[in-house]
C-alpha cells in the first residue's frame, strides 16, 4: 500500500469517528510551490457531508492524520487545502526503496494483461521516409516502449502501402527513364532512387497537362487523359491481373526501397515486430462487409455500392465497397484489423500512430468494428499527432522538396559537431569516440525535441533550437547524465550502505521527484503521450541540478553525507537513463 492509500484510508476512518460521515474517494493534489507540505488534501468535497467550516474539517483530520500515522511530521491547513508535511523517516526510506530497486518503475509483463498491437510509419514504397515519419516513428516507437514499461505485452507493427497508382508511377518513370539504373550505379539508397522516380514522373506529368491544355482541353479532362497517367494505370491492372513482367518490376524496386527504409529506421532507432503489406491486405474486409449485410450493419444502394449509415452517432454515411465490388481503404482497414486479431490472438487493443488529417477516418473505422461486434474494438486508439513544419515552411512532397529524414538526421549530427567544437570540451577524445558522441546528441537532440510535445499539437522544429545544452532539451538533460557519470568515477569509496543523515531540503525534492517515475509511466501509457515521460526527466534535471548547485558533494564534511549524495546521484543517474529509452534516446556517458 502505498502512501496516499494509507493517508486516504485514515482519512475514511477521521471522518467516520469524528463526523460519522461515509466517504469513498479522497481527492489528492500536488502541494504548490509556496506552501510547506508534500501531499495536499482537498477539503471541499466534504462540505456536503460535513456541516463545518473547511479550516477546521482540515485542522481535524490533520490532527487526526499526525496522531495515527508515524509518516505524518506536521501539516497545515489553507483555505479549503490540508497540507500535510511527510517525515524525514518516511522520505530515507521510500529512497532507500527506490535504491534498492534495479528496474525502479519498470513494470514487469502482466500475463493477465491482452496485448497492444502499436502501429506506425506505415510509409509509401514511392518515396524515402521524411519528417513527418519522422515524428509518427518516434511517437510509435516510444509509446511501445512505455506501454510495455507499465506491464503490457506489444507487438510493434507498420503496414507498408506498396500497392497502388502512386506506386506504379514510379514504376512508370523508371522503366521510361531509367536506362538501368540502380541504386549500385547511381550511389543512392534505393528509397531516395525511387523517389527520384516519383518526382520525374509528376515533373513529366505535368508537362503533359499543359500540353493538352494548350490544345484546348479543359484541366480535369487532361488530367485524366495524359497519357502517361493512362499508361500507369494500365499498369495497375496488370499488377492486380498478375503480369510477370510488371510484379517483377514491382518486386525489385521495393526490394531496393525496403533496404533504404531499413538503413533509415537503423540511424533513427525504431524496429517492427511484424510487417504488413498493402499488396496482401487490400482485399481483406470484403468478407466481413458482406457478414455485416446479412446483419443488417450494412445496407446496398441501387447501384449495388455498400454503405453504412452512422448519422445517428453524429457522423454521416460512408461507403465501405464500391458499385463495381472493389473496396475502399475503410474496408481494407477493417479487414487488416481483423487479420491482426486472427494472427495474434492475445492481442486484445491496438494504437495506431497517424497523422490528425484522419481523425474522422478513425471514428469510423472504430464505431464500425464495434458494431460489427469484435470486444477489442472497444481498446482502439488513434495516436493522432499534428504536422511538424521547419522555420523554412510547410514540407511538400510531390514537388522532391520533401525534408528528407535521412538528411534531417545527417543535419542534426552536423550542428551537434558544430556546437560541441565550440564549446571546446571533448579533450582525449578519439576522433571515433567524437564522431559517435556527436551522433548521440544530434540525435538525442531532435528526438527529445519532438517528443516532448503533446503529440496533438503542431510542431515547428528548428535544429539549432533542439542542441542548445541550456533548457528543456535533450543534450542539457544528456549532460546532466554524463555530470552523473564522471561524479560516480570520481566516488572512489564504498556507498553501498544505507545513511541516516539529515536531509537539506533540496534532497528531500529530488527523492519526491525520483518517487514519481512508476506513476509518470503509468500516466504516459495510459495517455499515450511520450510528452509526460519526457517533461517528467526534465523536471528531474532541474531538481538535480538545483541539489548539485546547493550541496557539496565529494566535498561534503561528513562520509556519510558524502555516501547518501553519490547514491541519490547514481539513482537519478538511472532513471534518467531509463527514462529516455523509452523515449528511444541514448545516453553519453562523457560530454
Amino acid at each position: 500500500m502505498n502512501i496516499q492509500e494509507i493517508i486516504q484510508k485514515t482519512i475514511i476512518q477521521a471522518l467516520k469517528e469524528i463526523y460519522n460521515a461515509t466517504v469513498e474517494k479522497v481527492e489528492f493534489q500536488a502541494t504548490r510551490k509556496d506552501f510547506e507540505g508534500d501531499i495536499t488534501i482537498v477539503v471541499f468535497p466534504f462540505l456536503k457531508l460535513v456541516k463545518d467550516s473547511p479550516v477546521n474539517i482540515g485542522t481535524k483530520i490533520g490532527e487526526f492524520l499526525q496522531a495515527q500515522l508515524p509518516e505524518i511530521s506536521k501539516f497545515n491547513v489553507v483555505q479549503g487545502f490540508l497540507n500535510l508535511v511527510l517525515s524525514e523517516n518516511f522520505h530515507r526510506n521510500n529512497f532507500y526503496e527506490i535504491f534498492e530497486h534495479k528496474s525502479f518503475g519498470i513494470q514487469p509483463i502482466d500475463v493477465q494483461k491482452k496485448a497492444i498491437m502499436v502501429e506506425y510509419s506505415s510509409p509509401n514504397t514511392n518515396k524515402p521516409l521524411h519528417l513527418g515519419h519522422v515524428r509518427n516513428d518516434l511517437l510509435g516507437y516510444a509509446v511501445a516502449s512505455i506501454l510495455r514499461a507499465a506491464g503490457h505485452k506489444v507487438y510493434k507493427t507498420q503496414i507498408i502501402n506498396d500497392r497502388g497508382i502512386h506506386i506504379c508511377k514510379s514504376m512508370l518513370a523508371y522503366q521510361k527513364f531509367g536506362q538501368r539504373e540502380t541504386p549500385e550505379t547511381s550511389g543512392l539508397k534505393g528509397d531516395k532512387l525511387i523517389g527520384n522516380y516519383y518526382v520525374a514522373f509528376d515533373k513529366a506529368y505535368r508537362a503533359e497537362i499543359k500540353e493538352l491544355q494548350a490544345s484546348g482541353m479543359d484541366e480535369e479532362t487532361a488530367k485524366k487523359q495524359a497519357p502517361l497517367i493512362v499508361e500507369a494505370q494500365s499498369m495497375l491492372q496488370k499488377w492486380e491481373a498478375g503480369d510477370a513482367e510488371t510484379v517483377a518490376l514491382w518486386k525489385k524496386m521495393n526490394a531496393w526501397v525496403y533496404e533504404g527504409f531499413n538503413a533509415t529506421y537503423k540511424k533513427l532507432g525504431v524496429d517492427f515486430d511484424i510487417n504488413y503489406y498493402e499488396s496482401n491486405t487490400y482485399l481483406l474486409g470484403k468478407e466481413v462487409v458482406q457478414q455485416g449485410l446479412e446483419q443488417g450493419i450494412f445496407y446496398r444502394k441501387d447501384d449495388g455500392s455498400v454503405w453504412i449509415d452512422l448519422t445517428a452517432e453524429g457522423l454521416d454515411e460512408k461507403i465501405v465497397l464500391r458499385s463495381d465490388g472493389t473496396s475502399v481503404y475503410m474496408t481494407q482497414d477493417i479487414g487488416t484489423a481483423i487479420q491482426r486479431v486472427k494472427d495474434f490472438p492475445d492481442v486484445g487493443g491496438m494504437v495506431y500512430t497517424v497523422g490528425n488529417e484522419q481523425d474522422y477516418h478513425f471514428k469510423v473505422l472504430f464505431l464500425i468494428l464495434k458494431k460489427l461486434g469484435f470486444e477489442w474494438a472497444e481498446n482502439l486508439y488513434h495516436l493522432s499527432y499534428g504536422m511538424v513544419d521547419l522555420p523554412e515552411g510547410k514540407m511538400k512532397s510531390r514537388e522532391g522538396t520533401v525534408v528528407d529524414a535521412d538528411d534531417l538526421m545527417q543535419e542534426m549530427i552536423d550542428t551537434a559537431r558544430e556546437i560541441s567544437k565550440e564549446l571546446g570540451k571533448l579533450e582525449g577524445y578519439t576522433d571515433t569516440e567524437k564522431e559517435n558522441l556527436y551522433r548521440i546528441i544530434g540525435l538525442g537532440a531532435l528526438k527529445y525535441f519532438i517528443l516532448k510535445v503533446d503529440p496533438k499539437k503542431r510542431i515547428l522544429f528548428d535544429p539549432k533550437e533542439s542542441i542548445d545544452f541550456n533548457g528543456n532539451t535533450g543534450p542539457f538533460i544528456q549532460y546532466t547524465y554524463a555530470r552523473i557519470q564522471s561524479l560516480l568515477r570520481k566516488a572512489d569509496f564504498d556507498f553501498s550502505r544505507k545513511t541516516s543523515i539529515t536531509f537539506h531540503e533540496k534532497e528531500i525534492s529530488v527523492i519526491k521527484q525520483l518517487a514519481a517515475f512508476p506513476e509518470t509511466i503509468k500516466l504516459a501509457a495510459d495517455m499515450h503521450s511520450p510528452a509526460i515521460l519526457a517533461n517528467y526527466t526534465y523536471d528531474l534535471v532541474k531538481e538535480y541540478n538545483s541539489f548539485y548547485q546547493s550541496v557539496s558533494i565529494l566535498a561534503a564534511k561528513q562520509q556519510e553525507e558524502k555516501i547518501f549524495r553519490i547514491q541519490l546521484s547514481q539513482k537519478v543517474g538511472e532513471v534518467i537513463q531509463s527514462a529516455f529509452g523509452l523515449l528511444g534516446i541514448e545516453m553519453p556517458e562523457r560530454m
